[in-house]
């Protein structure tokens, strides 16, 4: 029996938007919840909180209207792909599609930087989606709790990405 196709979501953006952070699929908790980075373990409203001013505990629509006011837009490589449980090593490689980077970039000029919350986004968006516009592109560590570096390490990470 083949695993369930599952479906990531739209980006969250807003015009005006500079760096794009990017997934690579959501995880079993965030398809539930239907969030981004729902999983409680999860460091990325934690960091983000952090570097953005705002409580990673508030409402969801109140994190999101914060992360893009502060025009970053957040979004992941994989629009659909079967796996079964939450980790990246789990998609099956050849049901992976991405999503349409051409439209983004094309409705979103203002990107200038892509992030990757993770090695598999990096690997996947380099292996599935063809060369976008010239932008500035840093691999981040994942802020998965099934990578373990020290929230610190993380921490610090991301704030010379997103800050620096």
């Amino acid at each position: 029996m083949a695993s369930p196709m599952l479906q990531s979501f739209p980006p969250l953006i807003a015009p005006g938007a500079r760096i794009l952070i990017l997934g690579n699929m959501p995880g079993v908790a965030s398809l539930e919840a239907q969030r981004y980075y729902a999983h409680p373990r999860n460091a990325f409203w934690r960091i983000t909180g952090a570097l953005f001013g705002f409580d990673p505990a508030a409402p969801y629509d109140d994190r999101v209207a914060a992360l893009t006011g502060a025009r970053v837009a957040l979004w992941d490589v994989l629009r659909h792909c079967r796996r079964v449980g939450s980790l990246d090593s789990a998609i099956e490689p050849d049901s992976m599609v991405a999503n349409d980077f051409g439209v983004l970039y094309a409705t979103h000029p203002t990107i200038t930087r892509v992030c990757f919350n993770g090695a598999a986004a990096e690997k996947n968006y380099y292996r599935l989606v063809a060369a976008g516009p010239s932008l500035h592109y840093t691999r981040l560590p994942s802020t998965s709790p099934a990578h373990t570096a020290p929230y610190p390490v993380k921490l610090a990470a991301w704030a010379d990405a997103l800050t620096g």
